[in-house]
């Protein structure tokens, strides 16, 4: 083990996933601080993550909470750079496209610590996304950068970034790989619920571009009420919170449950007849799975879950939501576009060489 030590900031819960293969790999080669920056803050969205998938408890969790973005990433900072200032990482290690990704990466640029960004290079070219902003800034102040894809370097090569550039596949297939026989020996949340594989579609919704509008949100909430099958819908809080503002309900096919933990969530996942969602990990995961996605909005970052015929844009339109859960199931095979469920390792390999 070298006396290098590594940063890793972690805040929303695709993070805490993403993590815990990578600490796995890490552990023994370097040590490794874990900062919590509290942007996901409750049990349901934080505690019952370290809880289930052993991820130790955070060197540093600095309590942020919700907010305001600027304001959030503002304090972010703060915090980030005092952890900093006492530890002195030889690297600092952020995870996907978060306001935590964000403050992460300018903290350690503004420091002078190397940047090791894992899941660089994705691209939705939409710059009205909070996400799309954290993804190029922080590609473009990172040391290492760490694609899950082919894509996503091509990505990068058109804004003239090659180097420090490594395709290493995808970090969520290693937890998935690691997750899904202990999931399905644990959670019981099927059973609990009175869900039969097979029998219900299950939807997320947690993006600002459709959260913070009245009329997109609407026009989701119509379409879960009109498809032909019951949908589970664990319920994001800002989700929940715009809901209330809005006095919006919603139709009895539609099942409304706190969020879930990851092995829950991977159970509904797998056993469901389709997944409707704006997260862009949950399009991955439901690749993964071979489970269709319908996805609402109207770009992707996972250009390839479309391009290989198992994932369908949408939009917010209660026609085409309803239109395509009755009549489209995907006909190809799934070509593993993610991988090999060793992205953690490779990742590891590379800080090491790097590093000493």
């Amino acid at each position: 083990m070298t006396n290098k030590v590594i940063a890793t900031i972690v805040g929303a819960r695709p993070q805490f996933i993403k993590s815990a293969p990578v600490s796995r790999a890490l552990a023994g080669h370097f040590r490794e601080i874990l900062i919590h920056t509290g942007q996901h803050y409750d049990h349901g969205m934080s505690d019952v993550f370290f809880e289930e998938m052993n991820i130790r408890k955070p060197d540093f969790n600095l309590g942020v909470g919700g907010g305001p973005q600027g304001e959030q990433t503002g304090r972010m900072l703060i915090e980030i750079e005092k952890v900093f200032a006492a530890v002195k990482p030889n690297c600092a290690l952020v995870y996907g496209d978060t306001n935590s990704t964000l403050a992460g990466a300018l903290s350690a640029a503004k420091a002078g610590i190397p940047l090791a960004h894992v899941e660089a290079g994705l691209r939705s070219y939409n710059r009205a996304m909070p996400e799309e902003i954290n993804r190029v800034l922080t590609d473009h102040v990172s040391t290492f950068l760490f694609c899950p894809t082919d894509v996503s370097v091509a990505n990068l090569e058109k804004e003239g970034i090659s180097r420090g550039v490594h395709q290493v596949g995808d970090v969520m297939y290693d937890a998935l790989l690691h997750n899904l026989e202990l999931a399905r020996g644990r959670s019981q949340i099927l059973p609990r619920l009175g869900l039969k594989p097979g029998g219900y579609a299950l939807a997320t919704v947690h993006r600002a571009a459709n959260t913070d509008d009245r009329n997109r949100m609407h026009s989701i909430l119509e379409g879960f009420a009109n498809l032909k099958t019951r949908v589970v819908f664990p319920v994001h809080p800002r989700t929940r919170k715009m809901m209330q503002e809005w006095g919006m309900s919603v139709h009895s096919n539609v099942l409304l449950i706190e969020p879930v933990g990851y092995f829950d969530m991977l159970i509904l996942q797998e056993n469901s007849n389709c997944i409707l969602t704006d997260s862009g990990g949950i399009q991955k995961e439901a690749y993964l799975l071979g489970v269709r996605c319908i996805t609402l909005r109207e770009e992707t970052e996972w250009v390839e879950t479309v391009a290989a015929g198992w994932n369908r844009l949408v939009g917010v339109d209660t026609q085409s939501i309803v239109e395509t859960h009755a009549a489209w199931q995907p006909q190809t095979e799934r070509p593993p576009l993610y991988g090999n469920g060793h992205s953690a390792e490779k990742i590891c390999r590379i800080l090491i060489s790097s590093l000493e």
